[in-house]
């Protein structure tokens, strides 16, 4: 199993930035993908950003050229860069991995609230 930790989250005004961070820890050397998704109050959860074990990236319309999704295989860690912070943006969010043959983990989730 993968188990998953993350942080970063907080409260914020529009236009400034936040990093979260996922770290993994168990079987990881089984995880193919990892994730970051939100979900705001009264919406379905979202894809935001998704990086595959090959470096691919893939983001939502949403964010596109505002956030980053990286990893740092030496931390077994995944990080969102998120820049200009927008209102919309306000959710938790949640980190994703996708390993073994149809499995995957979620971490607990961080708040994000971007308000001024």
């Amino acid at each position: 199993q993968v188990q998953l930790v993350e942080s970063g989250g907080g409260f914020v005004q529009p236009g400034v930035s936040l990093r979260l961070s996922c770290a993994a820890s168990g079987s990881i050397f089984r995880i193919h993908a990892m994730g970051w998704y939100r979900q705001a109050p009264g919406k379905q959860r979202e894809l935001v950003a998704v990086i595959t074990s090959g470096g691919s990236t893939n983001y939502a319309d949403s964010v596109k050229g505002r956030f980053t999704i990286s990893r740092d295989n030496a931390k077994n860690t995944v990080y969102l860069q998120m820049n200009s912070l927008k209102p919309e943006d306000t959710a938790v969010y949640y980190c994703n991995a996708e390993y073994g043959l149809g499995s995957d983990s979620w971490g607990q989730g961080t708040q994000v609230t971007v308000s001024s």
